[in-house]
């Protein structure tokens, strides 16, 4: 019979960790005689990050005390305490290679259902001053489970865990958690995973796009994990295009359209990519990266790429004054997850400044495959000067059965005409959104400036537009997830304290930033783009999440510890890859 050993409470608390501060619940504490277990802790319970814990499908922690005994050998350890690692319930019994997804038990008055593995992260290898622990756990197969309160009631230290019923589909918790985290993701264990009624949603999303993935050409890495910001994965490398044309779209745009140098097609963009160009200056500095929505209509033939000349901009002072039509620009092929979705519900296309060109793309993509869908255009610019791509919008829009622009400009010239050259004086509002007609349906895609940005989104989720209707695309680096970490203010990205000048050079392409990577420094690439604030997204720092993914733009890495699961071809694991030699990354 299986008994509860221990039951362990603990609220988050702050602490210091690599010279940031922390807040999280990973510390639990034995606590003595009955606790009242609810539908989503125990009293006395929390979580510092209830993205990934806590809540209903992950109510009470539970691991075994053999886990404990097997990590004290592994680990040559003998210091654990109950609640080591993390967990609320210490049992006895209910290993994870033969408890099964669905299982369901009573412990003193309560009832529980089993509904995923834990999900391991670095703040396990905190408590247990063990920075590989995420990785070490969920490849050992002892990753320890959640349950689900099926019954509020008491526990205490000491009551008997009963089986009350099980799945029909019989699953283990270590069949599970390997299907998820290791390479071998068999289209019938997916197919079985999935008609497992208690298994919790984002395990069966997981799954549901595993399997998707199994039928999609050239599908490759995993597709369970792999962030939104590193889907459509494309092979590394540049090639070699000729300028066509240089038009002027604004006082401040410039359009280059290229085409390949050997009348090979070029891969045809999805609407809303981008490309990144290297730029080799003439001096002994490094080559520019950067990267440039793909403003045209799709095509097999040219690009074109629309640029935003800054006053101090390196890149866009480089294109104006030293490239001309007939010379070579090395180009990566078409990459971003930012794209045009497929489906019948109504478009808002919502832009302001250069922010306007990943959603032209949009808008051609439209017009060519004869859209039915309602349409809305919605862009802001500072007057008809700086109105780029104007009359061909003008143009684009009618062609729609259903599209209707809105323009605003924010301070029009005198000469600038309402009613033909915009519609609104002022900046978009949450007013002039519900005015046009923007409804909670809608799918919206939206792109401008920083500040633009933050205030759009939240207007849309004003309006109650639910998080996964609105797509957007950041030029200058990513949305960072940094889970657990408080009080850090956002820093621009910046060159590294004693960048050693030596050394494969690292550069990230969206943020502006390369510096040499030094060995004796850094033990991943995640701790160089740490140490230049370069916006990065990780969990486990192990290899094992995927949070971290992010597209190889060229070079080529080696990795330290192995992940237990490769990233996408063209893809790399930030938090656990070193360069083998100069390396762009996608960040």
């Amino acid at each position: 019979m299986a008994r509860l050993l221990s039951v362990n409470v603990g609220l988050p608390r702050d602490i210091e960790w690599r010279g940031r501060v922390v807040h999280t619940g990973i510390w639990k504490n034995s606590v003595a005689g009955r606790c009242r277990v609810r539908r989503l802790n125990i009293d006395g319970d929390g979580q510092g990050d209830l993205g990934g814990h806590g809540g209903e499908q992950r109510a009470v922690f539970v691991y075994q005390i053999e886990s404990y005994r097997y990590w004290q050998e592994q680990l040559k350890r003998t210091d654990f305490v109950h609640g080591q690692f993390g967990e609320n319930f210490t049992v006895e019994g209910l290993p994870d290679d033969a408890v099964c997804i669905g299982d369901r038990y009573q412990i003193g008055g309560a009832v529980f259902e089993v509904t995923q593995p834990r999900v391991t992260c670095y703040r396990v290898g905190i408590r247990m001053n063990e920075p590989r622990m995420p990785a070490l756990l969920t490849a050992s197969g002892r990753p320890g489970f959640y349950f689900r309160v099926l019954q509020e009631g008491l526990v205490e230290a000491g009551d008997e865990i009963a089986k009350v019923g099980e799945a029909e589909v019989r699953m283990t918790v270590e069949e599970i958690n390997g299907l998820l985290y290791l390479p071998d993701h068999s289209r019938e264990k997916l197919t079985s995973a999935l008609e497992i009624r208690a298994l919790s949603p984002g395990w069966r999303f997981s799954f549901e796009a595993l399997l998707a993935n199994k039928s999609a050409p050239g599908g490759g890495g995993n597709a369970g994990l792999i962030p939104a910001a590193a889907a459509r994965p494309i092979a590394p490398g540049f090639r070699s295009l000729v300028v066509t044309t240089i038009d002027r779209e604004s006082e401040d745009v410039l359009s280059l359209t290229m085409k390949s140098q050997d009348g090979q097609p070029l891969l045809e963009a999805q609407p809303g990519q981008y490309i990144v160009l290297r730029l080799h200056r003439p001096d002994d500095d490094p080559p520019l990266f950067r990267s440039y929505s793909l403003s045209g209509p799709g095509s097999t033939e040219r690009y074109r790429i629309s640029v935003k000349i800054e006053p101090h901009g390196a890149a866009g002072t480089y294109l104006h004054e030293k490239v001309r039509a007939g010379d070579i620009l090395e180009v990566s092929s078409p990459r971003g997850s930012f794209v045009l979705q497929s489906g019948d519900s109504p478009i808002v296309l919502l832009s302001a400044g250069i922010g306007v060109t990943p959603v032209l793309a949009m808008l051609h993509a439209l017009t060519v495959s004869g859209s039915t869908r309602k349409v809305l255009w919605l862009h802001g610019a500072r007057d008809r000067q700086h109105h780029a791509f104007a009359s061909e919008i003008r143009r684009l829009i009618p062609t729609l059965g259903h599209g209707q622009s809105v323009v605003c400009y924010s301070k029009p010239a005198s000469n600038d005409k309402i009613g033909e050259d915009f519609d609104i004086r002022g900046h978009l509002s949450q007013h002039i959104l519900a005015e046009a007609g923007v409804t909670s349906d809608a799918d919206v895609y939206l792109c401008g400036p920083t500040q633009f940005m933050v205030e759009m989104r939240k207007v849309l989720a004003a309006m109650g537009l639910p998080s996964d209707h609105i797509h957007f695309e950041i030029f200058a680096g990513s949305e960072s997830l940094t889970p657990g970490v408080v009080g850090a203010a956002p820093r621009p990205p910046h060159m590294p304290k004693g960048d050693a000048a030596t050394g494969p050079l690292i550069s990230f392409a969206r943020s502006g930033i390369a510096a040499h990577w030094d060995a004796a420094t850094y033990q991943s690439i995640l701790e160089l783009a740490e140490a230049c604030d370069v916006p990065v997204r990780w969990s486990c720092r192990t290899g094992v999440c995927h949070n971290c993914e992010s597209g190889l733009i060229s070079g080529s890495v080696t990795y330290d510890p192995d992940p237990l699961d490769r990233p996408a071809e063209g893809n790399l694991l930030i938090c656990c890859s070193r360069p083998q030699k100069d390396v762009v990354i996608d960040i």
